[in-house]
């Protein structure tokens, strides 16, 4: 079993930044891909990040690259999302997911855990 805990969202105007947090625990071999996701209503959940903890390889949307970096401390085993230059598309419930093994994915229905989720909200 794997644990997941997001932190960090809240309300920013556009063009400002947030770090993103999830804390995870439970079983290491199960969570070696972490992955953040976001989600509004009505739509599907869409990946946007992903990291390969053993080596912090990272893997990202078309629509985040060069905005948000994904990187992890293992001493802690807490990932983060470092969101800039954020716009009012951003705005969503954003997850962090995670599995064992598979490569890299952006696809929720690969993801076994998940997190509860953490609001962000970007206003003009």
């Amino acid at each position: 079993q794997v644990q997941l805990m997001e932190s960090g969202g809240g309300s920013v105007q556009a063009g400002g930044s947030l770090r993103l947090s999830c804390a995870a625990s439970g079983s290491l071999s199960s969570r070696n891909f972490v992955a953040w996701f976001r989600q509004v209503p009505g739509e599907e959940r869409d990946g946007v990040a992903n990291i390969y903890i053993p080596i912090g390889g990272t893997y990202y949307s078309d629509s985040v690259k060069g905005r948000f970096t994904i990187s992890q401390d293992k001493a802690i085993d807490t990932t983060y999302l470092q969101m800039n230059s954020l716009k009012p598309e951003d705005s969503a419930m954003y997850y962090c997911a995670a599995r064992g093994f598979g490569g890299y994915s952006l696809r929720a229905s690969d993801y076994k855990y998940w997190g509860q989720g953490t609001q962000v909200t970007v206003s003009t």
